[in-house]
Order: C-alpha cells, then structure tokens, then sequence
C-alpha cells in the first residue's frame, strides 16, 4: 500500500512536468475522475497542469470551473455550459458553439470552496498578463491573500512586460520571504527602509519568529540560534521539563498523588520494593522505592524528582527561528527595529492629531461659555443645553433640505439664531434678576437645564436623531497606516480657528467688542462713560449662547444627538474655562489644548479605562489650580479683583 501511494504521488509531482504541450482538453480527460470528485488534498496537479500546459483555453476552462461553467456529458466529453431554456447551453472547449443539452445529460461540476481556491491561484498568471488593470489587481490580491514560491516568476514575468509599483512590491515582499537566493532576500529586506506598511511587518514577523526546543547535549546543529535557554532563569524548570515530555526526551513528572498510589499498592509483608513503609516518610526513599518498582515493571514510568533534575542537566534548551538563514532574520529583525521606531513616532503624531482633534471639540464647547463667565460671572448650568439645541437645529434642518451640504450651511446660522434668541430670553428672564448671586444663578441654571433636556425628550423622543455630515467629509485623511485623522475632526479643528478668528476681529475690531472689554475690566467705569452693562450683559449672554449653538451642530455630526448630549460636554466646557483662565480666549484655547492632550495621553496610558482617565484628569486640574488658581493666562481688571 505504502509503495503505490508513493508512485501515485510521483506520478502527480511528474503530471505538470509532462503537461506542457498537452491540450488542455487531454489533460482533463486523463484525469476524469480527480476532476469529476474533485477534493483540495487531490486535485492539486491537475490544475497545475492545467495552468502550465500553455493551452490558450486553459484560462477560460479554469475560469469557467471555478464558476460552476464546466460539464461532463454522459458521452465523456468536458464542455463549457451555462443556462438555457431547454437545459444546457454548450460549448467546446475552444470556445465554440456545440449545440444544447437537457440537464440529465450533463452533470455540472461544483468545485468546493478549497478546489476554487487552487484554481484562483491558477489563474493569477493569466490574470497578472491581462491589459485590464481591475483584472490585474485581483490577482495581486488573490496572490497577496496566499502567496507562495510559485508566484514569484508569474509576478517576474509580469513585471517585464508592465511596469507597476503594486506588483513590484508585491514582488519584492514575496522575493524576502522565498526566494532561494539569501542575498536577493536580505536585498529586499533592505529596500523597504523603514516602510510601514502591514503587509511589510505581516511578511517579517514570521521570518523572525521562534519555536522552543529540546536537545540532548550543547547547541543544536543545523538550526538558526536565536537564544540559549538555562532552567530556573530564562525558562522555568517545569516548562523545560514539559519540552523533554513533549520530545519524548524523558518520562512524564511523577506527582505525589500517582507515587503514594502505587506504593501503597505494592506493599508486600510492611515494605514496598525491599524498602521498609517506616521509612518511605522521607521523599528519597519513596523516589527509590518507586524507581525499584519501575526496575521490576510494577509501576509505570515516570521521572522522580532526581531523575527531572537528570534530565535537566542532560539536555539544552533554545530558542531557535523558524527561519534556517541567519543573514535573513538579522535583516528582519534590523528592518523591524527601524519600524518600530518610525512607528512610535508615528504613534505619538497620531495621538497628537487625536489631542488636538479633542481640544478643538472641547475650544467650541467651551468659547460660548468663556464669554459668558468671563464677562458676567454668571454659572450658566444650561449652557450643555445650548449645544444639545444647536444640535437638534441641525437635524430639524436636515428634514426639510436634503441636500447635505446645503442643510449644514443652512443650519450653522440658523442654529446661532435659535439659540442666540434662547440666550437673550434666558437672561432677560432669569439671569438679570440674579446677578452677583452665583449660588442662586447656579441652582437657577441647573433648573433649566433639567427642564430643557424634558423638553428635548418630550418633542425628539429619547431615541438618538442622526445628524448626517455631507459626503465631501465621509473617511479620513491617511498618512500612513499609523496616522489619520478623520474630515470631520478637520473640519471641526478648522471651524474653531474660524471662530477665533471671528470672536477676535469682534472682540479687537467692533465697537461691541471695546464695550465688552470695558465692562469686563470695569462695569462702573464702562457705565459712566456712556456704556449700558445691562444691554451689554445680554448681547454678551445671547452671543455666548449662540456660538454654543454652532458647536452643536459641528459636535452633531459625529456624537449622538440626544437631549444628554449637552451634559456631555458642560464639565470639560467649565474645566476648559477655570484651567485656561476665566474670560480670556486665548486661556481657553490654551486650557483647550491643555485638557485635550491630558485626556488622550491618559487614556493612552490607561486604553482599557476612559472613566478612569476623566478620573485622573479631573484630579490633576484640582492640583495643578492649587497652584495656579487664575488659571494658565489670568485676566486682568475686574475679574482680577473679585
């Protein structure tokens, strides 16, 4: 048996080799029955032959196999079949018309998803040659998916007639991980630098991975060392053990439990093996009792704690790298350390990025409230609430314009109106009655918040709304593997620089703005000099509230709109405000990029834990205003003075 299976296996390594120049048509029919119950583990060689016979219908009788085009007619012909009235529509193998068929007289053949697998293989050298580039980049990627040795001269081949930066790094990525040569691998190792790509580090790793081993005596011959093991230091003395256990290099460890069974079992007139019962209380007799036993064949092999200790000694443990060629997996290993630098720097860019994408959020969030404050000294709870308004503008807009584009540039102004107008009634109504009362302003506020986010709850329901962004700001902007950052998060970065800029041409270059500064440094000299504080105090409330209502709509367009999305917001807003220093916009920006970066970099450190990164922040903010209670740039004028 064993010697027809080894000339049934010569015979398919032999088929390809003598398949050039077969008709394809032959090659099918000598291998009917592999073809007709065709299986992974056996259907190998034919397709090889197939695809190496240099038949021009090889690709199209390949191709029509793996779509379930291919039939055997009762007559023993293979054709090419696809649907018809009357049952099959056939055609030669050539490609030509050979009339029809009623469904009994041809059976379909339906290759298994293994089967189809080897004949998409197959077929990446007809398709690597094709002049349709979508047909070439499918079989990059069926190549990619499982590559292989014998990929490497269809990809040389195609590269000589076209030229294609996939292919040839797809090339180059298959040449360092089979070709023969150890030179032109290290060559291609080499010629990636720093790359960082995945599929780079997926075609490294494995040249630089490792198996544990056991041997008898020193160092193992023929393998590529990559490190000497010592029992009880590198490795522990049971997982050395179990290595020899696994080798069949020694017996299985003998516990206590099998050792006092088995002497119990062969007590014999008040000893066991010769030895006395009276004195198997100590561990070296009972070893020696039981290794007498083993002598004798009444007891199953096992190694006593002497003989563990033996064996230790007696052999040498290592690791050693799957691959055999030292000049490789040092180049990979290099080639992954220069990656793994790029990549942390990459990886701290990145988390840059994300910082400065929050501390945005957090600057829109946050610049309404800042005015507000900073101008008023009023603790404005509802300001979430301002945001979560903005939010539903946006939405509510998106019902009526279609066009997404056009809905958001509708809803930016509309949503600063509703909400400015919120704001004026807010302070004309409550806030003005309240001044220089925080505590009552605070209880006042956070009534109204609660009762805002009712009102949300009772006319949107408690279901998140979906407030879509426009296309033009679907994906991200990539820069490698490691770093990117999404168009929105741009968008947003981009729309509080607009805002700053606008808050400082007003604030710098309108008379609203030297009134505001006037009554922010001092109310009583502002008043004298011809200024309302009154008029002042709700324009300023009213705008605050509207640009919260802006940043509802940008915070919209990736967070959940629901009526808590104000809350989620209003303690990095107050946090942002006190760290950066109350009623400066340059503070809170600077408070913006200070919380930001803190958040990110503590969930850096602690991924598994967002709640507790808020948590450590939190804490910090508390300490570092011990030290700096005006926060990082204080205000000078009237708030320097309360």
């Amino acid at each position: 048996m064993r010697l027809f299976l080894s000339i049934l296996a010569a015979l398919f390594l032999a088929l390809p080799a003598v398949a050039q120049g077969t008709p394809a048509a032959q090659i099918l029919a000598d291998n009917r029955a592999l073809v007709e119950k065709s299986s992974r583990q056996t259907i190998g060689p034919v397709i090889e032959a197939l695809a190496s016979s240099g038949d021009p219908a090889a690709a199209a009788i390949l191709a029509a196999w793996a779509d379930r085009g291919l039939g055997l007619h009762d007559d023993g012909r293979f054709l090419l079949i696809s649907e018809a009235e009357a049952g099959w529509a056939l055609r030669d193998l050539s490609g030509a018309e050979a009339g029809q068929a009623a469904k009994g007289e041809v059976k379909q053949l339906r290759p298994n998803s293994g089967v189809r697998g080897l004949i998409a293989t197959a077929l990446v050298q007809f398709q690597l040659a094709d002049p349709d580039p979508a047909r070439r980049s499918e079989a990059l990627a069926s190549i990619a998916r499982d590559p292989s040795p014998d990929h490497l001269e269809p990809l040389r081949v195609a590269m000589a007639k076209a030229s294609d930066p996939a292919m040839a790094r797809l090339e180059r990525l298959l040449t360092l991980r089979f070709d023969p040569d150890s030179a032109a691998r290290v060559a291609a190792i080499e010629s990636f630098g720093a790359d960082l790509g995945l599929d780079l580090r997926a075609a490294l790793n494995p040249l630089v991975g490792t198996r544990r081993i056991a041997v008898a005596g020193g160092a193992p011959e023929g393998e590529n060392l990559a490190a000497s093991l010592t029992p009880g230091k590198e490795i522990t003395r049971e997982a050395a053990y179990d290595l020899l256990v696994t080798a069949d290099l020694a017996p299985a460890r003998l516990t206590e439990a099998d050792q006092r069974a088995t002497l119990i079992e062969n007590i014999d007139n008040g000893s066991v093996a010769g030895i006395p019962v009276a004195a198997l209380d100590n561990r070296a007799e009972r070893d020696r009792a039981y290794t007498a036993l083993e002598a004798e064949g009444r007891a199953p092999a096992a190694a006593t704690e002497d003989e563990v200790s033996a064996a230790l000694a007696a052999h040498s443990f290592h690791d050693v790298y799957a691959e055999p060629d030292p000049a490789v997996t040092e180049a990979a290993e290099a080639a992954l350390a220069r990656i793994g630098l790029k990549v942390g720097a990459m990886q701290a860019a990145d988390l840059s990025l994300d910082a400065l994408s929050l501390a945005s959020i957090y600057f829109l969030a946050a610049i309404g409230l800042a005015i507000t404050f900073g101008v008023m000294r009023v603790i404005n709870m509802a300001h979430g609430e301002f945001i979560m308004m903005g939010a539903y503008t946006g939405y509510v807009v998106q019902q009526v314009v279609a066009d997404r584009t056009l809905s958001i540039l509708l809803a930016l102004p509309l949503a600063f109106l509703v909400t400015f107008a919120a704001g004026v009634a807010m302070e004309r109504l409550v806030i003005r009655h309240l001044y220089k009362r925080p505590l009552e302003t605070l209880l006042a506020t956070f009534g109204i918040s609660i009762a805002l986010q009712q009102l949300a709850k009772n006319i949107f329901g408690t279901q998140a709304r979906p407030l879509t962004s426009p296309g033009w700001l679907d994906g991200a902007l990539v820069f490698n593997d490691v770093v990117s950052i999404s168009y929105i998060r741009i968008a947003i970065f981009a729309l509080a620089l607009v805002f700053l800029g606008v808050f400082l041409f007003i604030m710098k270059r309108t008379r609203l703005g030297l009134e505001v500064r006037a009554v922010t440094q001092n109310p009583s000299m502002a008043a004298s000099m011809g200024i309302n504080p009154d008029r002042i105090n709700m324009l300023t409330f009213g705008l605050g509230s509207g640009i919260a209502g802006i940043a509802g709509v940008a915070i919209g367009l990736f967070a959940k709109v629901t009526s808590e999305l104000g809350s989620d917001y209003i303690v990095q807003s107050f946090m942002t405000v006190v760290v950066g220093g109350v009623g400066n916009i340059w503070g809170t920006l600077a408070g913006a990029l200070m919380i930001g970066g803190m958040q990110k970099g503590i969930e850096w450190l602690n991924p598994s834990n967002t709640l507790a990164a808020q948590t450590y922040m939190i804490i910090f903010i508390i300490i570092f205003i011990q030290f700096r209670p005006r926060g990082i740039i204080a205000l000078k004028g009237r708030a320097a003075g309360d």
